[in-house]
């Protein structure tokens, strides 16, 4: 009789531990404190660090829009002066995409590397001179003159990889 408890006992509480850890949420599971932490602007770490990925994807799809028009045969003007629009709009927050406990350390996955924190006042200088560029890229949109378009577009890019190169992950 013994063993035939044993034989019962073991699987029911092996089965009992494996439904204890599929039952572990968000809220429970490692490194997830700090990804739904609360932060001064009412988000959860998790919500800025999504939110801040949307708008960036917005600005990439701006920058792509005016690539793809300027290297077409026959530019669509409308096109290039709506999306160099969006990017000063968009970037115009960006610091505060950033506040301090986004970064990796948070557990949410993320392509901003820590040393934006570790030198926020570079990370400053650099998101500013994004923000002027992407001003001038959409006055020079704003005059229908692609020359000037595709210089500031250059110029504006130039602000993006600047940032790239030193403050994301894999790029």
């Amino acid at each position: 009789m013994k063993r035939c408890k044993t034989k019962l006992i073991l699987p029911a509480l092996a089965g009992l531990t494996l439904l204890t850890a599929c039952e572990q949420t968000a809220e429970t599971a490692p490194n997830s404190g700090a990804a739904n932490a609360e932060l001064p602007n009412g988000l959860t770490v998790k919500e800025q660090v999504e939110a801040r990925q949307g708008q960036l994807k917005k600005m990439g799809k701006a920058f792509k829009t005016i690539s793809d028009q300027l290297k077409a045969g026959s530019p669509d003007l409308a096109q290039i002066q709506a999306a160099a629009a969006a990017v000063p709009k968009e970037a115009a927050t960006m610091i505060d995409w950033f506040p301090e406990g986004t970064g990796p350390e948070s557990g949410v996955e993320t392509e901003a590397l820590p040393v934006i924190w570790e030198n926020k006042a570079d990370f400053n200088l650099k998101v500013a001179a994004l923000q002027d560029a992407a001003a001038l890229l959409d006055s020079a949109a704003q005059t229908g003159d692609i020359a000037a378009i595709g210089a500031a577009f250059k110029t504006t890019g130039g602000t993006c990889k600047a940032c790239h190169d030193k403050y994301r992950l894999d790029d």
